[in-house]
């Protein structure tokens, strides 16, 4: 099941990929634009495609060079319509120009997905005649300059804008971001201090939930994206040496919360359960009010949903369930089962679609996303390929910037300690 879940999403990124420019669109909606960290998904899903020999390794190759050479030679002078500045690029850009669409934000944690699947690519395509991807993708890595994203307050800004400058949030409370600090830490070139990684570190939120103590992040996704690049296992920094855990334990430990929230299910939605559960970041069948019951809901569009504090509106996503499976294959495992059977119009053409919803009175059984994203098909192809082989994390651990940045960071203990520095 797991085999052909991931080959099948995959195709994603086969179909809507411009490949001379290496643009992925962001969803399957008619006319959506391009998004940089699609992009940086399908770097590292063309490493999985060459691995498993979805595609020939010459092919994934040519895939992975033509995205390369357009970042690299796309327009970098923070023009309105123009693909970024000092490194980083917008959020959105149009799907065949490459240019900046919908006003979006030069984006520093898409970028940071973009740069670090990169670096997946140049650590994987080590054969003589693939020279030029390593170059490219080194390059596009050292000139991201990280030192200038920095806000007043020592954190990491969320984007800038030609418009109006800076954004007011920064990257602040455990999130996404983890590996976006340690890509800004190891830089050789452009880095940021080591004490923003302690401010960073300095708004976690430490809660007790259901019976288990974890740092805490609502959506599921925030517990995995950094694990896609990254092998937590058994090293640690200063906060988690303080716990006496580590991040991949701290995601089990929430992935295990998810679903005792929707064993327990507070808000009495249709569907949830031991075996039904993935509430995080996505699409969903609002902006609606609908009375059910005698109870009026109220239903999102796309938005962040988390546990146990919401918002939850009975949405859920088989795509942030299968993304757990390197933490907790026990439960994940039957969950997908389960949902597969229950629902099977959720597997379409490219897998899973987005989400489902069976509390919102659209159809029988509910509510279901008829689209794909981007951003949520290539944590799956690529969390399941960490729990298949873990080619991801070996290829990370040799990567001379993570293992820099993670030292810089305080990390210490498990693979991190055989390591040369860069």
């Amino acid at each position: 099941m797991l085999a052909e879940l991931q080959q099948r999403t995959f195709d994603y990124f086969e179909r809507y990929m411009n490949h001379e420019r290496g643009l992925v669109k962001d969803n399957t909606r008619e006319n959506a634009p391009a998004s940089i960290a699609g992009s940086g998904y399908a770097l590292a899903c063309y490493t999985v495609a060459a691995y498993r020999e979805y595609l020939p390794r010459e092919v994934a190759a040519e895939r992975v060079r033509n995205t390369l050479r357009f970042f690299r030679t796309a327009p970098q002078n923070g023009g309105s319509d123009e693909t970024g500045q000092r490194g980083f690029f917008y959020h959105f850009l149009d799907a065949v120009s490459g240019r900046r669409v919908w006003r979006s934000e030069l984006s520093s944690v898409d970028t940071g997905i973009l740069v670090v699947g990169a670096l997946v690519a140049r650590a994987f395509f080590d054969q003589p005649e693939e020279q030029e991807i390593r170059d490219l993708a080194e390059e596009l890595y050292l000139r991201v300059d990280w030192s200038w994203m920095l806000a007043d307050n020592g954190l990491i800004s969320h984007g800038w804008k030609p418009e109006r400058g800076f954004l007011r949030y920064g990257w602040g409370g455990y999130n996404e971001a983890l590996f976006l600090y340690v890509l800004a830490l190891g830089s050789p070139t452009h880095p940021v201090p080591a004490d923003s990684y302690e401010k960073w570190s300095s708004t976690y939120k430490w809660k007790k939930l259901y019976g288990h103590e974890f740092l805490f992040g609502g959506p599921l996704f925030m517990h995995q994206l950094s694990h896609i690049w990254i092998d937590f296992r058994g090293i640690r920094d200063e906060y988690m040496r303080g716990r006496g855990i580590d991040y991949f334990e701290n995601s089990r430990r929430a992935t295990y919360v998810q679903r005792e929230y929707a064993i327990r299910n507070p808000r009495r939605f249709a569907g949830y359960g031991a075996d039904a559960w993935g509430i995080t970041a996505g699409d969903g069948p609002g902006p609606a009010v609908r009375k059910i019951r005698g109870v009026s809901r109220r239903f999102y569009g796309y938005v962040g949903r988390g546990v146990p504090f919401g918002p939850d509106d009975g949405t859920l996503s088989p795509w942030a369930v299968a993304a757990s499976l390197p933490f907790a294959p026990e439960i994940v495992v039957p969950a997908l089962a389960h949902m597969s059977a229950a629902y099977p119009e959720l597997t379409g053409k490219f897998g899973y679609k987005c989400s489902f919803n069976p509390t919102f009175p659209a159809r029988a059984g509910g509510w279901i996303s008829q689209g794909h994203y981007a951003i949520d098909q290539g944590p799956l192809v690529l969390m399941i390929e960490n729990y298949r082989s873990g080619l991801l994390w070996r290829l990370m651990r040799e990567c001379p910037y993570v293992v820099d940045g993670l030292r810089r960071a305080g990390f210490a203990g498990g693979w991190l300690d055989g390591r040369a520095r860069g």
